[in-house]
């Protein structure tokens, strides 16, 4: 079980030289997903050397242009490359105008089948799962309708220990799977054997929570509490907390709040705002509430194995 997430844009606003906006892609259990697609993604995929075809499913957290303007270019891309595979696009309601609107008024046609899927529930829902993976909305306050995203791993089978279930000759290969799955093994005098007699517990599941844009909001705390993984935005400072609370938008000091309330075990911070020049006081703002913070750079990638 691992969960790898490569940061492809970082910043807040617009893009420069040496920034890009929000965009993430995660890989986690085997499955793969792109998170935001702010302006120059499909660069900085190929900059990652990020396959295309790997993209399937696309989550959008808001309709603001730093956070969505590189997705009719990726759209278009795909086609170019005469993809087929279909592409679903989780994201408020509105986007599926959008694209079709662009795709129309450009004269674009699709090699392959566009499915979207209109978000406009203000309360935690669940938006994917396969028998991997699940995805839960978190709704987050910004000044428009806004989610970020919970990604768990599904708990994984319990691993036969093989030198205990040799001691039990009447246990076959067949009654793996029964043991597999937790339950206890009768034997046919009627005694019965605990599962955890001849199993190890398996692997705890991964969970990474995104979190971009938002004011402070603890209403969030119980939904991502000790989750692996929290990446939140951090716009400003605190010098700026009253423009943060004018834009809906977070401190790095808040930011590490919502960590420590939530118990997380990592923080990355990411959306930094142009006005600073040294990103790393928001590392150090942070650290003055919760230690285990990590700043966002173009290129990055973090990496959590779970053995």
């Amino acid at each position: 079980m691992s969960l790898k997430l490569s940061i492809l844009g970082c910043h807040s606003a617009t893009p420069r030289s040496f920034a890009y906006p929000t965009s993430q892609f995660l890989e986690i259990n085997g499955d793969y997903f792109l998170i935001d697609c702010g302006e120059g993604t499909q660069l900085q995929l190929r900059k990652n050397k990020i396959k295309f075809s790997k993209i399937k499913h696309i989550f959008i957290s808001h309709l603001h242009g730093d956070h969505f303007f590189g997705l009719i270019g990726l759209i278009s891309t795909f086609s170019l490359l005469s993809r087929d595979k279909e592409l679903h696009i989780y994201a408020p309601k509105g986007i599926k105008k959008i694209i079709e609107i662009q795709l129309q008024l450009t004269y674009s046609w699709l090699s392959y089948p566009l499915k979207f899927h209109e978000l406009e529930n203000k309360e935690s829902e669940l938006i994917f799962e396969n028998e991997r993976v699940t995805v839960h909305t978190i709704p987050l306050k910004h000044r428009i309708y806004t989610n970020g995203f919970l990604f768990r791993e599904k708990p994984k089978e319990r691993r036969i220990n093989i030198e205990e279930v040799r001691k039990h000759p009447e246990i076959e290969t067949c009654d793996y799977h029964n043991l597999k799955k937790g339950k206890d093994y009768t034997f046919s005098n009627g005694d019965i054997l605990s599962n955890k007699e001849v199993t190890f517990d398996p692997p705890k599941p991964l969970s990474y929570a995104f979190c971009s844009d938002t004011a402070y909001y603890p209403d969030i705390v119980t939904q991502i509490k000790n989750i692996d993984l929290l990446y939140h935005e951090s716009t400003f400072l605190e010098d700026r907390a009253e423009l943060a609370k004018t834009t809906k938008h977070s401190t790095a000091l808040q930011a590490a709040k919502i960590a420590e309330m939530a118990q997380v075990k990592k923080l990355l911070l990411g959306h930094f705002s142009s006005r600073y020049k040294d990103e790393d006081l928001f590392l150090k703002e942070a650290r003055t509430i919760f230690k285990e913070v990590k700043l966002s750079h173009e290129g990055d990638v973090i990496s959590i194995e779970n053995s």
